[in-house]
């Protein structure tokens, strides 16, 4: 029995690194579907795989590591052959999601999102801090091969920047909900929440697609997911969302058309990480505030309950009010 869980135990840790490696090259395939060249070099608006492995290394911790990095190898060799400059690349892309997971243990962050400052920490010290790992170990990479300019380090690496924490933003949260969703047994909460998506999808295209300016339109349906279904209904609306937008993006199709590619990145960047914000932080608000009123109506129900006990018509027999000894 002891040599089975000996052997167990190193297989299972195996299994884990070439299940998020597998999910790291699938996700980044997705991603580069939408690909941008910037000045020569390949970006994407949305990196799917910095959000998995930040989720991967909160469910099973940092010995999964390897995994990100053979993903990453992966999806460079997907896109070229590999040289061992690019070793610069895996290694700010393993980098990124480990600072971004000991900054958020560091701080006590739950998966569960029930504080505001879960919300917060995910925002700041799991995407903006870290990911600027990723961006600077890969554009500097680009750099000293001779594949990118000096003079436009800035410009891509602030694209690198923000693909990949909007991968955090928006994938992390959607697989942390994912992870311990329940359906809604009322069939009128149910109804709604088709509803809700069905509505997100259509206005989302609408908006995106539109050459009117009603990217705007998409901030009520956030609203409505965040409040009625916190995260699980905000996560998976944010994603779409922020999909629709960039495939219409990277069309120069709706309110993106006629635009440079600069402009295009900026406004499409804006909006994604405008979705991301309010439908997290308002989830996580809404969350709190329904757990802080869940709590006193439990105080309410114990304190009613005693004083029920307490009441005089309730005394004990042979125990009530006595004039003498």
């Amino acid at each position: 029995m002891v040599r089975t869980v000996e052997w167990r135990r190193p297989a299972l840790a195996l299994l884990r690194i070439l299940a998020v490696a597998a999910a790291y090259y699938a996700s980044g395939r997705l991603g580069l579907l939408r690909q941008v060249a910037v000045e020569r070099a390949v970006v994407t608006p949305l990196w799917p795989p910095t959000g998995i492995a930040l989720a991967c290394l909160l469910w099973f911790g940092p010995r999964i590591w390897p995994g990100i990095g053979l993903g990453t190898y992966l999806a460079i060799e997907r896109l070229s052959e590999f040289d061992l400059s690019d070793l610069g690349i895996v290694a700010g892309n393993i980098l990124a999601p480990l600072c971004a997971y000991a900054l958020l243990r560091r701080v006590g962050f739950r998966p569960e999102f029930d504080r505001l400052r879960d919300g917060m920490a995910l925002v700041f010290l799991g995407g903006l801090i870290p990911m600027t790992i990723s961006a600077t170990a890969g554009c500097w990479t680009l750099v000293l091969t001779g594949n990118l300019p000096a003079g436009n380090f800035w410009s891509v690496w602030s694209a690198w920047w923000a693909g990949d924490t909007m991968g955090v933003l928006l994938v992390t949260p959607l697989l942390l909900v994912l992870r311990r969703l329940r359906l809604p047994r009322d069939p009128y909460r149910m109804a709604e929440a088709v509803l809700l998506m069905g509505t997100a999808a259509a206005v989302a295209l609408v908006a995106t697609r539109s050459t009117q300016s009603l990217l705007f339109l998409v901030f009520p349906l956030l609203i409505w997911a965040a409040v009625r279904f916190q995260l699980a209904g905000s996560a998976p609306c944010a994603l779409l969302v922020s999909v629709l937008a960039i495939s219409a993006a990277t069309d120069h199709a709706g309110p993106f058309a006629r635009h440079s590619l600069l402009e295009v990145m900026v406004n499409l960047q804006a909006l994604n990480g405008a979705a991301a914000l309010t439908g997290l932080l308002l989830a996580a608000l809404v969350t709190e505030q329904n757990n802080v009123r869940l709590k006193i109506e439990e105080v309410c129900a114990d304190l009613a309950e005693v004083v029920a006990h307490l009441a005089p018509g309730n005394a004990p027999e042979g125990r009530g009010p006595t004039l003498g000894p």
